[in-house]
């Protein structure tokens, strides 16, 4: 069972949810994304490789998300697009939650 339940299982409005779940992906970035910017103060949208994450940071990042998430990242989801933005890491989430 993933750790990334729904709002109606959670009893919790949609919003609040995925509020929640952005949180915790800026905090791992945060955390593991060697960004040149804090993380909480990203726009969903921005690109982490333009704030800093290299190629190795993304790596630490993926191993902390699914360890945050309790799932694992399918090998043919694991690519530079996957870690681009906070948005596309949340889509990520969700689709391997999902798998």
């Amino acid at each position: 069972m993933s750790s990334i339940p729904n709002a109606r299982e959670r009893g919790d409005s949609p919003g609040s949810h995925r509020i929640a779940t952005l949180t915790r992906i800026r905090s791992v970035l945060q955390a593991h994304g060697k960004l040149g910017t804090d993380a909480m103060q990203l726009s969903e949208n921005d690109d982490l490789y333009a704030a800093g994450m290299t190629s190795l940071a993304s790596v630490n990042v993926m191993l902390a998300l699914e360890s945050e998430f309790g799932i694992e990242f399918p090998d043919q989801m694991l690519n530079r697009s996957m870690f681009i933005s906070v948005a596309a890491i949340e889509a990520a989430l969700r689709k391997a939650a999902s798998a």
